[in-house]
């Protein structure tokens, strides 16, 4: 099926308008480690609360670990304020998947190259997206949450078709 670079375009726009959503920004931070509370009640730039630092290890084990209030269990989310849970155990992203306040132009750059995307190419990114318990709480954290428009068989498919267009960034 022959996808046009406008398509293509167009699906990338719908990419980044989810990728740079703070449900997905607040874990996919750098070397810092700092998971971030943005779009939460905190305002603009709010880091996590009670000093949290993912460090080396990317689960807090130098610190308090994720698992100490983010619980590994598939229970609802539906009580406002309460820690979110998942049925895997929480870590923040690898530190090459840092893309908080990245613009468009630097995001599709990076996302586009394995050497820079924790080594996927759009086949290994779309399986990411359709297996990750992650991303599918990003989609429905509950608790009165926001979260990106969407949802993950729709993100699934835009990168999908952005692949199919070359990946094109502008």
């Amino acid at each position: 099926m022959s996808v046009t670079r406008e398509e293509g375009l167009a699906a990338w726009e719908r990419i980044y308008a989810v990728a740079s959503h703070p449900r997905c920004t607040n874990c996919h931070v750098g070397a810092s480690g700092v998971p971030m509370w943005e779009g939460l009640s905190y305002g603009p730039g709010a880091a996590h609360g009670m000093g949290i630092r993912a460090d080396a290890s990317r689960i807090g084990a130098q610190s308090i670990p994720c698992r100490t209030c983010h619980l590994t269990t598939d229970s609802p989310n539906s009580q406002p304020h309460a820690p979110p849970r998942i049925a895997q155990a929480w870590r923040l992203p690898p530190v090459e998947l840092d893309w908080l306040g990245k613009d468009s132009a630097a995001l599709c750059a990076q996302l586009r190259d394995p050497a820079t995307n924790d080594g996927n190419d759009i086949a290994g990114l779309v399986a990411h997206l359709q297996s990750s318990p992650f991303v599918a709480w990003g989609f429905a954290p509950g608790g009165g949450r926001s979260f990106p428009a969407g949802s993950v068989a729709e993100l699934a498919e835009d990168v999908a078709l952005w692949g199919r267009a070359g990946t094109p960034c502008e």
